[in-house]
């Protein structure tokens, strides 16, 4: 009976005989012995079985160059999956994958991806081979090459930029191949990603292997970084107004507070109260409140820069952060509110058109308190003092930090 030592040296014996080179026959041993020892006893001692595997083994060369391809293509899908799994950062997610799509094909120019949002390609990630970073090239063109991926849902490979009509209308400079690939999670198709070479000519089979690989496991990656976009939206977001919420509001502040303190610039917060809410509820009900609160809010956005920030605090309550701005600015802010404001007509189910106005406290940092919890009390005291004494208006706070 064959054991596996026995046919380890058969083969041995056999490989010198053919004058294989000693790395070649140490190669193949090692290949016949990682197939034999995955093998039952049964298997082993059946002989005719063993020889037809060591024949096999040893008079096919290409077996082992086709079994390593296959251990660095699994070694690679490895090392894939374990980048691409690390993080829910969609950009951080992107950028990873362009860095993997040159690694692996080693003459690459460029690589990018455009990501497919609501029928458009919107750019994602770019890489070049002196290592910039997202550099956009140009946009998609309408009857190019990634229109077309995207339209066909498939591998298109161009060995010559300079002679195929899909860069009929590119500029001239653009010249060798260049492979598109679709990102396709399910039927849908997420974006497509795209690699250049300077040369012409085609792509291996193992390249394209490689790169569809890739783009697999980067459509999942994708798919799984906008799932938990939306759940860390959904988680900070009010369903009502479609504002922020006080998580969120919190959050900001700490940013604010962040970077305040590497720019030196101030910033300011606004908490606002809708002046006459609750009569609107208790007389037409939940429903039309609500309705109402999500009419102020987007009108209050129409007044804001797109750095500012606006969240519901809570109640009829919101809170505004304004980014670089000192008292006498966000007083300025506060006057465009209050125009806004004046202009907005909400129609009421008994027929009848009123018009709503807030009460505001303004505080800014560090003036009037060094930490988010410090500015909340002192912008809910000014706010409290505006319903007192100014309704309608706004209230800056008292001019002593509060120190928390």
């Amino acid at each position: 009976m064959r054991s596996r030592a026995t046919i380890l040296r058969e083969a041995r014996q056999q490989l010198r005989k053919k004058n294989v080179s000693t790395q070649e026959r140490e190669r193949l041993l090692n290949l016949l012995s990682l197939l034999i020892s995955g093998m039952g006893d049964a298997v082993i001692q059946n002989e005719d079985f063993s020889t037809l595997l060591l024949e096999t083994v040893l008079n096919n060369g290409n077996l082992i160059t086709i079994v390593e391809r296959q251990a660095a293509e699994l070694d690679a899908l490895k090392h894939i999956t374990r980048n691409l799994t690390s993080t829910l950062d969609l950009q951080v997610v992107l950028d990873q994958v362009v860095l993997e799509a040159t690694y692996l094909i080693k003459d690459s120019h460029e690589a990018h991806i455009y990501l497919y949002e609501s029928g458009e390609l919107v750019f994602g990630a770019a890489l070049d081979e002196h290592g910039i970073k997202n550099q956009q090239v140009s946009e998609p063109r309408p009857n190019g090459l990634s229109h077309s991926v995207v339209s066909q849902k498939k591998m298109i490979v161009v060995e010559d930029m300079e002679a195929d009509p899909l860069f009929a209308t590119a500029p001239k400079k653009w010249k060798g191949s260049i492979i598109g690939i679709p990102l396709i999670m399910g039927e849908r198709v997420v974006g497509i990603m795209n690699l250049v070479r300077s040369r012409k000519g085609e792509f291996t089979q193992p390249e394209t292997r490689l790169l569809t690989m890739l783009a697999d496991q980067a459509a999942i990656a994708i798919n799984n970084a906008y799932l938990h976009k939306t759940v860390n939206q959904q988680a900070r977001s009010d369903t009502v107004t479609r504002l922020p919420n006080r998580r969120a509001l919190d959050e900001r502040l700490d940013d604010a507070i962040y970077a305040s303190g590497h720019s030196l610039l101030p910033f300011s917060v606004v908490m606002m109260d809708l002046d006459g809410f609750k009569i609107i509820n208790d007389t037409h009900g939940h429903d039309i409140g609500d309705d109402v609160l999500r009419q102020i809010a987007d009108c209050l956005k129409r007044s804001l820069r797109s750095s500012d920030f606006l969240a519901r605090y809570g109640g009829d309550e919101l809170t505004l952060v304004l980014p670089d701005t000192d008292l006498p600015q966000a007083g300025i802010v506060t006057q465009k509110i209050q125009g806004q404001l004046q202009t907005l007509g909400i129609q009421l189910p008994n027929g009848q058109v009123t018009r709503m106005s807030v009460s505001g406290g303004i505080v800014t940092y560090p003036t009037h308190a060094d930490s988010a919890p410090g500015l909340i009390r002192a912008a809910d005291e000014a706010l409290y003092q505006a319903k007192q004494h100014a309704r309608g208006g706004f209230v800056s706070a008292a001019n002593q930090p509060d120190v928390s």
